[in-house]
């Protein structure tokens, strides 16, 4: 490493466990930032920056330089569209285990010396919520929000009219009871996981409830299901 390097970018979020897209978080490639002053790293596996950073702006917490959480976030505005920087802020600022806060990302995008991705890094501060616990789930909010749907409510505990818990739902309209849920590959291969669902859909139906269920295929290409949800959401307010 040259003096003053860090790791950044894409090998900071690996470190901090920040979701990435499979197209960088399958890239074996090393992510070194340098002073601006200083000349780019150029090496065979190495992806070389050229920053400014603060003293603020990295730190040794695993024994070695690397970009705090926040500046980190910030890099990878350049990298990520809108809909996964989201998912990234979420993570870091989730209430399970939160690396960060929401006041923290804001100040970091404050000062952030780059304009690369300043506007997604704006406008995903908008977006962000603590209470989300996977990126499908922020995907697939954002995906409705940018739509110009209503943004729906995040993992929401559910009740019966008798205070009797029936689930916890992904998102939610609950003036509506219609709960939207994603479903990973893990819900089809476990079975345990399955009759869980499918019990959790029965209490939820049987109060009223209507769920609709979202998969990999949604995300990919979201057109169908969200003039779906539009007309879901019209039918019910009427």
């Amino acid at each position: 490493m040259p003096q003053g390097a860090v790791f950044s970018h894409v090998t900071a979020a690996a470190l901090f466990r920040i979701p990435l897209p499979l197209r960088l978080s399958t890239s074996r490639e090393l992510h070194v930032s340098v002073p601006a002053t200083r000349r780019a790293v150029d090496a065979k596996g190495i992806v070389g920056h050229k920053a400014s950073l603060s003293g603020d702006d990295w730190d040794n917490r695993f024994g070695f330089a690397v970009t705090t959480p926040e500046r980190t976030w910030c890099d990878l505005a350049s990298l990520l569209t809108l809909p996964e920087l989201v998912a990234a802020g979420d993570k870091l600022i989730a209430r399970r285990l939160p690396q960060s806060s929401r006041a923290a990302l804001e100040r970091a995008v404050s000062i952030y010396p780059s304009r690369r991705g300043i506007r997604n890094l704006r406008r995903a501060l908008g977006l962000l919520s603590d209470r989300a616990e996977s990126p499908r789930e922020s995907l697939l909010r954002v995906a409705i929000v940018l739509a110009g749907l209503p943004e729906p409510t995040v993992n929401m505990r559910v009740f019966s009219a008798k205070g009797k818990f029936l689930a916890r739902v992904d998102l939610c309209y609950p003036h509506l009871k219609l709960s939207l849920e994603y479903q990973g590959d893990h819900h089809r291969t476990d079975q345990r996981q399955w009759r869980k669902d499918i019990t959790r859909t029965r209490a939820l139906q049987t109060d009223g409830w209507t769920e609709l269920q979202y998969t990999q295929s949604d995300l990919d290409d979201p057109t169908r299901f969200l003039e779906e949800l539009r007309v879901m959401l019209t039918r019910l307010a009427h």
